[in-house]
C-alpha cells in the first residue's frame, strides 16, 4: 500500500507529540475538511493544523489560490517565528512554488528565518532545486504502481483520504 508525503509528515508530526513535542501542520492548497488527518489532529494533544486553500483540485490556479498562497505564508511566518512550535510542517508547499502560487525566494526566506530548535518539513511534489539545495534530509517518494490507473479504484474514505 503506497502512503505519500503528507502521511510521511503526518507520521513524524505524530510521533513527536507521543513525545510532548508541539507539531504544526499548515496545509497549502487544501481547504476541505474531509481529509481523515483534519480529525485525528483536532483529537490529538499538541498537534494543530490549519489549510489554506479551497476543497477543489487545481487544475490552473485562479486569485483565490494565490490569495490563499499568501495568507498561507504569512500564517506560517507567524508560527515560524513564534517560539511555540518544535516542528512545523508546510505541507504540499512544493506543489504551491510549482504551480506559482507561492514564490520560492519566499519559502527561502521562511527557512533562513526559522530558529535553530524549529525542525521544518515541509511536503510537495516535485521540489524545486532551491529548495532541495538548501534542505538538511530529502525523502523522496515515488509511485511505481496505483490502483487508481491500473485498476480504475477511486480515492477511498479513510485510506486516501
Amino acid at each position: 500500500m503506497l502512503r505519500g508525503k503528507t502521511t510521511a509528515a503526518l507520521g513524524q508530526g505524530f510521533r513527536a507529540t507521543g513525545h510532548g513535542f508541539k507539531v504544526y501542520m499548515i496545509q497549502f492548497m487544501k481547504g476541505w475538511d474531509q481529509y481523515g488527518e483534519v480529525n485525528a489532529i483536532k483529537n490529538t494533544p499538541n498537534f494543530e493544523l490549519k489549510q489554506f486553500g479551497t476543497p477543489e483540485l487545481i487544475a490552473s490556479p485562479g486569485e483565490v489560490d494565490f490569495e490563499e498562497g499568501r495568507k498561507g505564508l504569512e500564517f506560517a511566518k507567524k508560527i515560524i517565528v513564534s517560539d511555540e512550535y518544535d516542528i512545523v510542517i508546510l505541507d504540499e508547499i512544493g506543489v504551491a512554488i510549482e504551480y506559482g502560487i507561492i514564490d520560492v525566494e519566499e519559502v527561502l526566506k521562511l527557512i533562513e528565518m526559522k530558529p535553530e530548535k524549529v525542525e521544518l518539513i515541509i511536503t510537495g511534489g516535485k521540489m524545486h532545486p532551491k529548495i532541495k539545495e538548501r534542505a538538511d534530509l530529502i525523502t523522496e517518494m515515488r509511485l511505481i504502481k496505483h490502483y487508481y490507473s491500473t485498476q480504475g479504484i477511486n480515492a477511498r474514505y479513510g485510506i486516501e483520504y
